[in-house]
């Protein structure tokens, strides 16, 4: 912090020559810029406001109207304060009229009761304060460094925060103009304390545009904004009004956030971020869930006492391509379903963290209320993905998991929905959302398809038969398929595979000897369909990457 006039009369050489407070009180903890020795009375027409002036007074008018317009002049020009020696001029008091203009003007005024070598004041003075002055540049240079730094990385705002906490020691807030709280960092207080009401205490705080500070609440705050469209707040909350270092840090902070979000051209990015921020934690238990509800809360989005509703949206056709092409599609599904969780007014965190349970969708927390369906909820959003025409969500799956009560069970509703997904993108007929009932036989068996026990068996049972088609050139594996599906109907089977009776009838034999079975045993057709349908769906995951 800046020296003030408090912290002047407090040093050891003015101390000893009893200063004596007589007027401006109340204005001791002004900053002081420099100080200066004066025994003229123009000593105004050399000042810049800030300044301490020390005199013995021997130059200063002889007369009352002097001394006060002296005074006026001192505070016009903002000076910090005047320091007077007696002795020399006044003897043992002040003129009256010198000291009521002072108290009129609210101008700190302090009378020295003995002489003091006001070169050890300023010698002492001058160094604090060029010591300060170089600390500042310092202090700037390091903000300019590490605040380049994050631009050219193009951290997120909590990473930016969290720089601004650790620079300043207080708490820091990112909030949208809805004042919603986007990221923060807590510094020495609790989440709880720095979180509490967030929306109505902020909206209490209003600050013209640019930077400033609010005494009441105690909140120095900057805009947010980039290219002429202001869009957030950043907010530091301080005890007591801060340095212009501060001020320097807070707005370089905010610069180097609206600069990320010019180079993601994305309006509602940061939104993004903390919301799948939210949602990577719960998957990954990566914070505690006291600490996820807390960030929920400040964005809008109540998960206390609600029961929760894991969902994942997938493709039903997922294609290769660059990454970049990926990334695209992968930010119009995001679109979509944004655009679908607004249009059904669901309180939802939407993020793209499907990735963290081994997918390629996006993944939607859905906070209901006592009156709210899960299944209408589900109706709702696949409603709106197909109504909106967007480009992404007209061939997608909607799949959830199970109703939880609790957000320590959020994770398990989650992982549930993704693994629906898995068993559903690929083989499913089209429904509006689809739930583990609905997964089945083919279901099970796509999230086992990478199981080597399955794949053991899938061999077992149908690798000669593999291995006699592929030496001859023929299709009784497909043929079998055939026969089992249309549930041993001799007739349909051949019909399918436009053979005669005749010779469905002998192709049967050759299978039966070729695997060694008896295909009027139910439980070896039955273990003959598993295995045919299992080698179908993994040769349907590996298909799109083999060709």
């Amino acid at each position: 912090m800046p020296m003030t006039v408090r912290d002047v009369l407090e040093l050891p050489a003015l101390e000893q020559a009893g200063p004596r407070v007589l007027a401006g009180r109340d204005r001791l903890d002004a900053p002081v810029r420099w100080v200066h020795v004066a025994e003229v009375p123009e000593v105004a027409d050399l000042l810049r406001g800030g300044e301490l002036v020390l005199t013995t007074g021997i130059g200063l008018p002889p007369d009352d109207d002097g001394l006060r317009r002296w005074i006026d002049a001192l505070a016009d020009v903002g000076a910090a304060g005047v320091v007077i020696e007696l002795g020399r001029r006044f003897g043992g008091t002040l003129p009256a009229g010198l000291v009521e203009r002072a108290r009129s003007r609210n101008l700190p005024l302090v009378a020295l009761r003995r002489e003091v070598r006001f070169v050890a004041v300023t010698e002492v003075v001058h160094s604090v304060i060029v010591e300060e002055q170089t600390a500042d540049l310092l202090a700037n240079d390091e903000i300019h460094r590490i605040f380049t730094e994050l631009s050219v990385e193009g951290a997120e705002p909590r990473q930016v925060l969290r720089e601004v906490t650790r620079l300043s020691g207080r708490p820091a807030v990112l909030e949208n103009l809805a004042r919603q709280v986007l990221a923060y960092d807590t510094g020495p207080v609790s989440a709880e304390e720095l979180l509490d009401r967030w929306e109505t205490r902020s909206r209490a705080v209003e600050v013209p545009s640019g930077t400033g500070y609010e005494p009441r609440s105690g909140w120095l705050v900057t805009s947010v904004e980039a290219r002429g469209n202001r869009w957030g707040r950043l907010v530091l909350l301080c005890d007591q009004e801060p340095p212009a270092r501060t001020r320097v840090l807070l707005e370089r902070a905010a610069s180097t956030i609206a600069l990320n979000q010019l180079v993601t051209q994305d309006s509602s990015s940061v939104e993004r971020q903390a919301r799948s921020s939210l949602l990577w934690s719960l998957v990954t238990h990566s914070a505690p869930t006291r600490d996820v509800a807390l960030r929920a809360r400040g964005l809008g989005v109540v998960l206390e006492q609600r029961r929760l509703l894991g969902v994942v949206v997938r493709r039903r056709r997922l294609t290769r391509g660059t990454g970049v092409e990926m990334n695209l599609r992968r930010r119009e599904l995001l679109d979509a379903v944004e655009s679908a969780v607004r249009a059904c007014g669901l309180a939802a965190l939407t993020g793209d963290v499907d990735e963290a349970v081994g997918g390629e969708g996006v993944s939607v927390l859905v906070a209901l209320g006592d009156a709210e369906g899960d299944e209408d909820a589900l109706r709702g959003l696949s409603a709106a993905l197909t109504e909106a025409g967007h480009p992404a969500g007209s061939d997608v799956v909607v799949a959830a998991g199970s109703v939880v009560r609790s957000l320590d069970l959020a994770r398990r509703s989650l992982a549930e929905a993704a693994q629906v997904a898995d068993a559903v993108v690929h083989t499913a007929e089209p429904r509006p959302f689809y739930r583990l009932l609905d997964v089945r036989l083919r279901g099970l068996l796509h999230l086992l398809r990478e199981d080597v026990r399955l794949q053991t068996f899938v061999e077992r049972e149908l690798g000669p038969l593999l291995s006699y088609d592929q030496r001859h050139g023929t299709n009784h594996t497909a043929l079998l398929e055939t026969y089992l599906v249309e549930g041993r109907n001799k007739r349909r089977a051949a019909d399918a595979m436009g053979l005669s009776r005749s010779a469905l009838y002998q192709r049967l034999q050759l299978i039966e000897r070729v695997l060694g079975v008896d295909l009027d045993s139910s439980e070896r057709r039955l273990s003959l369909h598993v295995a045919l349908t299992a080698r179908d769906v993994m040769r349907h995951e590996a298909g799109p990457a083999s060709g």
